[in-house]
């Protein structure tokens, strides 16, 4: 009975050994084949083994190690079994134990070293074919960019901007602005964009102004419906019609950002400061609606400046106010240096420049070459009691070739030869 168990044990470890043998042949395989992968040799350390590499070069070893992994713990399974039946034995036979040296591979990046996790999941190998079926059915999550400099490379991920820009808004000065980019890919075009447009199309505004209303004021997008409508109800309660209301949104973008308190307010401190009928008041707001969304400093410093630096009265000032409404914000240079050409070069006198307001909208320049042309001549002449009379509305509103002909009886070459001694 020993010698039996004797004979099983000596056949056992004639089959351990044998693939002890086999084991360690081909792990010096496997590491002479990483050195050959690698172009390094690997590294002994406290009795472990270590490997270094780029990333992809130990993804090929890993998946060239994979078929030594199954034989390990085939292995070790049945050398679990032998050393059962040794046991059961009882004899003095020693069964020799071929320990497997662990296996560390160590990432270069970091330099640490990290176990090589033999029990990985498998994982297709790259170059393996596969059915067109297979292919066809790959899709890629159309990812948008992290970061960028510039809202054209969300146009062709972002819906709400492609949407934009068939609109006409120029997303090139958006970006330039402030968090208005990240604003924009926040939207959703369906629940935030696409109402605010159709609101926009319902009170009259036509199409080819909704690129330039979003170019100028992007935060209108942001606006909650109800408020809109309030504010557009506010304007039409005080004898606003439907035409108007759309002409002012056309051209004063920020008009409906405003809440209806600041609307009112705007509107009586124009009407209180110049003494204005309510129609006279709506008729310079219709014309000028930015005067409800600007700053009211400067349109109080150049009331300031007309009725001190300039002389003008106060019904002169509400005149010159009504036929002119861009007196209001004009650079106040600009008003200086024409009323001083006007009234002290010219000798135009305060009731005949009211009576002609439009002047105040031309450019200095074009008045002064204009004047000096027909001094030079002999013809300036702007007192209407006295014959020749030149008034203020024909000496800048002619065009050039009719200015010479009519009222400085010249040739337009000799105009443009006498611009150029100025």
């Amino acid at each position: 009975m020993s010698s039996s168990h004797a004979l099983l044990c000596l056949s056992c470890r004639s089959q351990l050994s044998s693939k002890t043998v086999a084991a360690t042949l081909l792990y010096s395989t496997q590491v002479r084949h990483y050195a050959t992968i690698t172009n390094a040799a690997p590294k002994i350390q406290n009795g472990l083994l270590f490997f270094r590499g780029t990333h992809r070069t130990m993804q090929k070893w890993k998946q060239h190690m994979f078929c030594f992994s199954d034989f390990a713990k085939h292995l070790a399974t049945e050398t679990k079994e032998v050393k059962l039946t040794e046991e059961l034995s009882r004899t003095d036979v020693v069964v020799y134990e071929s320990p497997i040296l662990p296996i560390i591979d160590t990432v270069s990046v970091n330099e640490r070293q990290v176990p090589l996790d033999l029990d990985a999941t498998d994982e297709l190998p790259a170059l393996e074919e596969i059915s067109d079926e297979e292919a066809i059915s790959i899709t890629l999550p159309a990812a948008m960019p992290p970061a960028s400099t510039s809202l054209r490379d969300y146009i062709d991920k972002s819906e709400t901007l492609s949407n934009l820009v068939q609109l006409g808004v120029n997303l090139w000065k958006l970006e330039q602005r402030p968090n208005v980019g990240s604003m924009l890919l926040r939207l959703d075009y369906k629940t935030d964009v696409a109402p605010r447009l159709l609101f926009l199309k319902d009170i009259g505004v036509e199409d080819s102004r909704l690129g330039f209303i979003i170019t100028h004021n992007p935060y209108i997008l942001t606006e909650s419906l109800e408020s809109l409508h309030a504010r557009v109800n506010y304007l039409k309660s005080k004898n606003f019609n439907s035409e108007t209301v759309a002409s002012m949104v056309s051209r004063a973008p920020y008009l409906l950002n405003f809440s209806v308190k600041r609307l009112d307010n705007r509107l009586g401190f124009y009407q209180q400061q110049l003494q204005l009928s309510a129609s006279n008041t709506r008729n310079i707001v219709a014309r000028l609606p930015r005067l409800l969304c600007g700053s009211l400093e400067p349109v109080k410093e150049n009331l300031k400046v007309c009725k001190i630096e300039l002389g003008f009265k106060e019904n002169e000032i509400q005149h010159i106010v009504i036929a002119v409404p861009k007196v209001l914000t004009a650079n106040k240079r600009k008003l200086t240096q024409i009323f001083d050409l006007l009234h002290n070069t010219m000798k135009v006198p305060h009731h005949l420049i009211t009576k002609f307001p439009q002047v105040f909208n031309t450019k200095f320049l074009r008045i002064r070459e204009r004047h000096l042309f027909l001094e030079y001549l002999g013809k300036a002449q702007y007192d209407p009691a006295l014959p020749s009379y030149i008034s203020l509305d024909r000496l800048v509103s002619l065009p050039d070739e009719t200015f010479c002909t009519d009222l400085a009886s010249a040739s337009l070459e000799d105009f443009y030869l006498f611009q150029k001694t100025i």
